[in-house]
């Protein structure tokens, strides 16, 4: 294994955070903050409570996992993206540097990134709504895995994606979509029987509705299925990456 390898892509993807820190790391929170005001301080004063949870703490774990999925899915994406369309990216194909290495290097740094930005969104909400973390070490797990996962699955968008435009398709079409209406602001069993049923088909809901859990005890479903659900989609994306790395596709000329 080719640690240095690691260390400099890594560093250097981390790098470029820094650099653009009011995009990466502001913008986000400052947004979340927003959120935070008029969902969970103006509407949630005047809301009931919600599985016994006031409305303004109940929607904390739902908008820390949008930000966490969007910028771990943008992250992996741009970051590997980028030596796509400058064409470094043969330099390091042609390095004595294995796929594991690249991914580990890319996918690390990118859910690094969310998962400090999961954990600077958790401390600021503090300043507005009040909240307690029943299982903290769970808290933790699936913010790690949920970041691993769609960095994951960032980093495929970004090998697969021709554009600029096509990286943004999927965050903002698809993921913030399925996020609203996975449960971040409701809990699906508010819904009629027949939009329970067709939600279970959504998969951010069972990542919200573990990570909820892991705040307050509750959950639209179990939580060994949602830890299950989890990790079936993380294998599934290392099954694609491993695919596109043995075939050379959109990496290999």
């Amino acid at each position: 294994m080719n640690f240095y390898a690691i260390k400099a892509i890594y560093l250097f993807e981390l790098a470029r955070t820094w650099r653009t820190l009011m995009q990466s790391i502001a913008s986000p929170v400052l947004s979340t903050s927003l959120y935070f005001i008029v969902f969970g301080s103006a509407i949630g004063s005047r809301m009931v409570a919600i599985d016994g949870v006031s409305y303004g703490a109940f929607i904390v774990p739902g908008l820390i996992m949008l930000t966490v999925l969007t910028e771990s899915t943008s992250n992996a994406s741009f970051g590997i993206y980028m030596p796509k369309f400058s064409g470094t990216i043969y330099e390091i194909l042609s390095a004595p540097v294995s796929a594991v290495e690249i991914i580990l290097g890319y996918v690390g740094a990118a859910a690094s990134k969310a998962i400090l930005l999961g954990l600077i969104i958790l401390f600021t909400a503090q300043f507005f709504v009040d909240f307690s973390i029943m299982h903290p070490l769970w808290m933790l797990t699936f913010l790690v895995l949920t970041a691993i996962s769609f960095s994951l699955f960032g980093f495929i968008i970004g090998v697969l994606a021709n554009s600029f435009e096509q990286l943004q398709i999927v965050p903002l079409m698809v993921i913030t979509p399925l996020t609203f209406l996975g449960g971040s602001f409701y809990s699906i069993s508010m819904l009629p029987p027949l939009w329970q049923q067709i939600t279970l088909f959504n998969p951010v809901v069972y990542l919200i509705s573990g990570f909820r859990w892991s705040f307050y005890g509750v959950a639209d479903v179990n939580v060994g299925f949602s830890l299950a659900m989890i990790l079936l989609f993380m294998a599934s994306c290392i099954g694609v990456i491993c695919w596109i790395f043995h075939s050379g596709y959109k990496v290999k000329v």
